[in-house]
């Protein structure tokens, strides 16, 4: 078997396995139980019991692949502990006891507390363990996203997508390593192999006029208003398609699309470190582009959030600058 990366290879196979490990709960909780188990959190956005028990699930095998490496997710498991939550809590521990067969609640809730580290300059991984929580109670498009960084770079990106098509069906697993291109593997199991997966490539489409535009579903998200600016701008004919989480970055690394805009909602709003990083690495090892409005690099150094950028532009590399003097002349950019 020859891995996909030369670097990484215990790395590359530790993140397959936490993924469809992941994906394979969260099906089961969206198919099963999408009607409840839902709490709110402090910034009004939903947290289901596939969030935490995808990320119980991730930090439990990189834990034990890779037991040295921080992680930095999304969720904690403090409310899971309360009392009047007892019952998500229950609904946690059962669905993670299906796909582990471990069944002791403090285990499992240390698995989700795993993931506490605040990122830096260090080697962590990040973790998104629904990123699109919206999309996944609409019961459309969602991914499991992880990262590795070390040293504010980042090496490896991942991304399961259970609703997203492929050549094989529905369900598609994306990993690239820097330097080693980006992979597309089927959902189902199996191992990150060359032989098992194959080499995505962002379209070679040049002409601004003709691109295909992708864009959050969520108005909070992105400024849909700008956006349209930005393509009239350039003559875009096509409407914008609208999906929830980082399958924007898989549809745009396989070349289903040319561009995708995130243009920010406020001067101060910045966006979540692992809301990007894994599909930012996608896209640039498939020959793609990312960066954000103003063509300055994403630095995930800085803490939980991308403090030093402000929104995300992600291209197939062709129009990227095309799209950056755009959004200059007509986007509103933020003071």
């Amino acid at each position: 078997m020859t891995t996909i990366s030369k670097r990484f290879p215990r790395e590359i196979e530790a993140a397959m396995r936490a993924l469809r490990a992941a994906s394979e709960l969260c099906q089961r909780v969206q198919h099963g139980r999408i009607a409840g188990g839902t709490l709110t959190k402090g910034d009004k956005s939903p947290v289901t019991i596939a969030d935490f028990g995808s990320q119980a699930i991730v930090c439990r095998e990189l834990a034990r692949a890779l037991p040295g490496d921080a992680v930095m997710g999304e969720e904690d498991a403090a409310e899971l502990r309360e009392p009047g939550h007892a019952a998500i809590a229950d609904a946690v521990v059962d669905e993670v006891r299906q796909s582990t067969g471990v069944s002791a609640r403090d285990e499992i809730l240390s698995w989700i507390d795993r993931a506490r580290s605040d990122g830096g300059r260090g080697r962590f991984w990040t973790l998104d363990p629904i990123d699109g929580t919206k999309g996944f109670l609409r019961g459309e498009q969602y991914a499991v996203a992880l990262a590795l960084l070390d040293g504010g770079v980042v090496e490896i990106g991942a991304l399961a997508c259970p609703n997203l098509s492929g050549p094989h069906g529905k369900g598609v697993v994306l990993i690239a390593a820097r330097g080693e291109g980006a992979w597309r593997f089927p959902l189902a199991s199996g191992s990150a192999s060359e032989s098992a997966g194959e080499r995505v490539r962002v379209s070679s489409g040049k002409d601004p006029a003709l691109a295909r535009l992708l864009e959050s579903v969520e108005a909070a998200h992105g400024d849909h208003g700008s956006h349209d600016r930005i393509g009239k701008e350039l003559r875009v004919s096509a409407t914008p398609v609208r999906l929830d989480s980082q399958a924007k970055y898989a549809v745009l690394a396989q070349g289903d699309a040319e561009v995708y805009l995130r243009m920010p909602t406020s001067a101060d709003y910045r966006e979540n470190v692992w809301d990007h990083v894994a599909g930012a690495r996608i896209v640039e090892e498939a020959g793609g582009r990312v960066s954000d409005v103003r063509g300055r690099p994403l630095d995930a150094t800085k803490g939980r959030k991308l403090t030093g950028n402000q929104g995300v532009v992600a291209t197939n590399g062709a129009l990227h600058d095309a799209f950056l003097a755009a959004i200059a002349k007509v986007g509103g950019l933020p003071a």
